[in-house]
């Protein structure tokens, strides 16, 4: 079997390398706390999207720093008692999903949600205000201040809130809710089920954002991950404060929120992925103690997935 990254088998066993915090745990309650704290006004405006199945809505909510973040909704027509709910997150750059894709769940009869991450190519604010620089991958921003000031980490926290806000509606069974995503909707589908575990299924595909330094290590600051080699190379171009710098990232590092989740996980990876390699998807995957499975694309890069997309519709129609 051709491979660019371990063997299958130690795969299978990774464990990790990038450093986790002391005080992780302590950092990610307190963040959870003051989201908790936040009055979010979200509203849910009625979008014109013509639908005989749906009721379709803009939601706006207020996450962390002020910003206020949009997300897609679609509500099954005549709803009667609480139906399940599914959660979307995209990928790096991207937007949340289309309504007519977002409908298959609804035919379902579940409701659906699709969030825009701040910053990238959808509508929710990026309020800015950090240091250091906002070049790149957004991960990198912040890292030259308090870790309460990492964008990632208000992304995060932006999952949460969502998954908060929707399980709030009358229509919503709090105790029947999916996520799911691919990339860097693969992490944070991983992230909201860590920060939300009462989240009952997860299914996420090559999951980005785990690692860091296995990235780093195996030359592969490109793309994705490209911000590893323009930190160093404009801020730290004798690597001075290396072992900082990732541990700093560790705040931010999937691998380390993994052991909270409780839901259901179906992971995919493909093993000839450059993007986010496999041993950084296994370092996440390999800390989860919830049930989980993960399926294994020998052939496949980071691409579409033969198959995948019904193979989620159908773990999540489970909800």
């Amino acid at each position: 079997m051709p491979v660019v990254d371990m063997s299958l088998d130690k795969l299978k066993t990774y464990m990790g390398c990038t450093p986790r915090p002391a005080d992780f745990d302590e950092f990610w309650d307190r963040s959870i706390a003051e989201a908790d704290a936040l009055d979010t006004d979200a509203v849910f405006v009625p979008h014109p999207f013509a639908s005989k199945i749906a009721d379709c809505f803009d939601l706006y909510f207020t996450g962390t720093k002020g910003a206020r973040i949009h997300a897609r909704v679609t509500v099954p027509k005549n709803v009667t008692g609480k139906v399940p709910a599914v959660l979307h997150f995209h990928g790096l750059s991207g937007a949340s999903e289309k309504f007519r894709n977002l409908l298959a769940f609804a035919g379902q009869g579940f409701v659906t949600a699709s969030m825009d991450c701040r910053g990238q190519g959808g509508v929710s604010e990026d309020v800015g205000g950090v240091a250091g620089t906002t070049y790149t991958t957004p991960f990198t921003r912040g890292l030259d201040g308090a870790p309460e000031g990492f964008l990632m980490r208000d992304v995060f926290l932006d999952t949460y809130l969502l998954a908060k806000i929707i399980m709030a509606r009358p229509d919503v069974d709090e105790t029947r809710v999916g996520v799911y995503g691919g990339s860097q909707g693969g992490a944070l589908s991983l992230v909201c089920a860590a920060l939300m575990p009462s989240v009952k299924i997860c299914c996420a595909v090559y999951p980005y954002l785990s690692d860091y330094k296995r990235v780093w290590a195996m030359d592969l600051t490109k793309v994705a991950y490209e911000g590893l080699r323009y930190y160093f190379r404009h801020f730290d171009p004798t690597h001075a404060h290396e072992e900082e710098f990732f541990t700093k990232l560790g705040y931010i590092d999937v691998q380390n929120l993994a052991p909270r989740i409780r839901a259901k996980v179906r992971m995919a990876t493909g093993l000839m992925d450059t993007t986010c390699p496999p041993s950084t998807q296994f370092a996440a995957y390999n800390k989860i103690t919830a049930e989980k499975e993960v399926v294994i694309y020998p052939d496949f890069d980071h691409e579409d997935l033969r198959g995948e997309d019904d193979a989620i519709f159908e773990t999540l129609s489970q909800l």
